[in-house]
């Protein structure tokens, strides 16, 4: 059940995250909002990960996968830029997610 919530910690993370940009620095009120609402889930839920995973396991796989599909989000609906170095760095990400996932067994 913990790994359920580290996912949806995850998933919430990303939201608030969206949100941010969405709120286009608190000018959209509903936007601004939701930054608070997903983020106090992401941390709620977070909490009741670490109850049975790992600290060190669950935030790096926690920031690692919300930050390597922030980045995917980024490009595919902000039309932010892509390059080779970004790609590599992202790959770099998820192996040392993955291997941080396998050590924890």
């Amino acid at each position: 059940m913990s790994w359920c919530y580290l996912l949806a910690a995850i998933i919430c993370e990303i939201a608030g995250t969206m949100s941010m940009k969405l709120s286009r620095g608190f000018t959209n009120p509903a936007a601004s909002a939701l930054i608070f609402v997903f983020y106090a889930f992401a941390f709620t839920l977070m909490t009741l990960a670490i109850r049975k995973i790992e600290i060190g396991v669950a935030y790096t796989i926690w920031s690692g996968i919300g930050a390597t599909l922030v980045t995917v989000i980024g490009i595919v609906c902000f039309g932010e830029n892509v390059s080779a170095l970004k790609l590599v760095s992202v790959a770099l990400v998820i192996i040392g997610v993955v291997g941080l996932k396998i050590s924890a067994g």
